[in-house]
């Protein structure tokens, strides 16, 4: 038997209040601009302008017909430039999305934040574990506001999850198991390269950055995920998601061990990253949490389709996050049973009677009957964590109070993520301090 209900979740108080403000006057208005306004920046974009007050005045890429595009999608007066400095140039712009290659994101984040703006900078918040502390600490000292992409930590859903397992609904937490599997071409970043990509078009110096110096290849721009000299594979892309909102349910700051394992198992198109990887991940006792493991996987050969979510396992149950969060329980059995068939018959008998004795043998009836018992918590019909994610970001803009995936959140996300791909490509147990943010050994 079991029992199970289902209950909707209510969108979260600070997404709610900021929702019902519909009227700003002129100096209330947020004016942001997008550096890098392909697939990632331009949805950004588009949910940034679902929170009142918020105006979207200036856009920046290395690729001259994303410029046109942004004007044909946002309007002819939005100032485009390919040179992002340009926009933190400008005084009327209070914050920046930053929505480029990983390899830029330290560089524009401490420069942005420099010039006096905010920023929303995509995950994972850094490419290099030696890029986090720059960014940490323009941070503080210049006291902007800095929020990472990796809108679970604004969910409702991962919120419910968090107070479910502060509550006890699983017992103590002992093991999490999470995972993200694709199986398209678009899914493993075979984007479309635009026919007019040429030395013309393109800001191919300004796209290399800090880059190693190489000829004009435009697959290099246009999926450069697929390379390590701009991106950090499936791990800088997915397993930091995966990292941000376990941290955030479990309230765990990072692991102290890190081991990674995959391969390239069918994306032979020229990456230099795998497209199956799996990340085991040791986090030892704290004041926060119980010590417990992780157990992380990408798979992009996924022949079900895609799929994604999370079981925190725990000594009375299991809750699982998919579309919504279920907890679900299965009673233990009263009576721990024997094994004594090897036992001689005399042990046997003397076995049984004094475990008669502990515990006496009872009539099964219908009452005696328990069921297992199941919880599911739904978020309401069309809700979208991006878009909380960038009202947060933007109430904090207007009130500077802090956001929760600061530099110091989106760094303890990042660090483990990349230590899983120096473990892969150099085979070997990489060892992280996530109170400090340091490698260790």
């Amino acid at each position: 038997m079991q029992t199970s209900r289902r209950h909707f979740l209510q969108i979260s108080t600070a997404a709610a209040s900021l929702a019902g403000r519909t009227a700003f006057s002129a100096n209330d208005q947020i004016q942001f601009a997008t550096i890098g306004v392909g697939g990632q920046g331009t949805g950004d974009t588009h949910s940034a302008l679902r929170t009142p007050g918020v105006k979207f005045v200036a856009a920046s890429d290395v690729y001259d017909g994303r410029l046109t595009r942004a004007k044909e999608v946002f309007g002819k007066d939005l100032f485009t430039t390919r040179d992002y400095r340009e926009i933190l140039n400008r005084k009327d712009i209070d914050a920046v999305i930053i929505g480029t290659p990983d390899h830029w994101h330290m560089k524009m984040a401490v420069d942005a934040m420099s010039a006096g703006k905010d920023v929303y900078v995509e995950k994972p918040m850094v490419q290099l574990v030696g890029d986090g502390k720059a960014v940490v600490d323009a941070q503080k000292k210049t006291g902007r506001i800095l929020q990472v992409g990796s809108q679970r930590v604004s969910s409702i859903v991962y919120q419910k999850a968090q107070d479910l397992l502060k509550a006890g609904s699983i017992g103590e937490l002992n093991m999490v198991e999470a995972w993200w599997d694709r199986n398209s071409a678009i899914g493993a970043w075979q984007y479309s390269i635009p026919p007019d990509a040429t030395p013309e078009t393109v800001d191919w110096d300004r796209f290399l950055g800090r880059a190693p110096k190489r000829p004009f290849e435009p697959i290099r721009l246009f999926r450069w995920r697929n390379y390590r000299d701009y991106g950090t594979g499936v791990a800088g892309d997915l397993f930091v998601h995966l990292f941000s909102g376990m941290h955030f349910v479990t309230g765990a700051v990072g692991p102290n061990r890190v081991f990674a394992t995959g391969g390239l198992r069918y994306w032979k198109d020229g990456r230099d990253v795998p497209d199956v990887m799996l990340g085991l991940y040791d986090y030892e006792a704290t004041a926060r949490h119980p010590a417990f493991n992780l157990a992380l996987r990408v798979n992009f050969v996924n022949g079900a389709g895609e799929t994604s979510g999370f079981r925190f396992v725990g000594s009375e149950g299991v809750l699982t996050i998919g579309s919504g969060v279920t907890v679900a329980k299965q009673p233990r059995e009263t009576q721990p049973g024997y094994t004594i068939g090897t036992f001689p018959k005399s042990v046997q008998e003397q076995f049984l009677k004094q475990y008669r004795e502990k515990y006496p043998e009872t009539a099964v009836t219908a009452d005696s009957m328990r069921p297992a018992a199941e919880e599911t918590y739904l978020p309401p019909r069309g809700y979208s964590d991006s878009v909380d994610h960038f009202r947060n970001f933007f109430e904090a803009v207007r009130s500077r109070r802090p956001v929760v995936e600061d530099a110091v959140f989106g760094f303890r996300a990042a660090g483990p993520a990349l230590l899983s791909l120096v473990s892969y490509f150099e085979q070997k147990q990489c060892r992280w301090d996530p109170e400090t943010m340091m490698v260790k050994g």
